[in-house]
């Protein structure tokens, strides 16, 4: 089952920033687009703001049970393989 996560941010500049993150075979993808630009930038490597991000709207969304623990988990493992910290 695809479950599929969105949220905005703005840099320093201002510049409105879209993400979208889609889990689908139990494997993570990003993809993010800046205001004006005209693709998706899809991220073979997501960055790891944008990982924390997903983690938090993840954890809000299971005490609401809207998110599953095992979606939580597994940002939670993407995370700790880029920051090469124990899980």
């Amino acid at each position: 089952m695809r479950s599929q996560h969105i949220w905005t941010e703005r840099d320093e500049q201002g510049s409105k920033r879209e993400v979208r993150a889609t889990k689908f075979g139990g494997t993570w993808r990003l993809q993010a687009k800046t205001a004006g630009d005209l693709d998706w930038t899809y991220y073979e490597r997501p960055l790891l703001d944008d990982l924390l991000a997903l983690k938090g709207i993840l954890v809000r969304k299971y005490h609401r049970r809207r998110a599953s623990s095992e979606d939580v988990a597994s940002v939670e493992k993407l995370i700790a393989d880029q920051t090469g910290a124990e899980s």
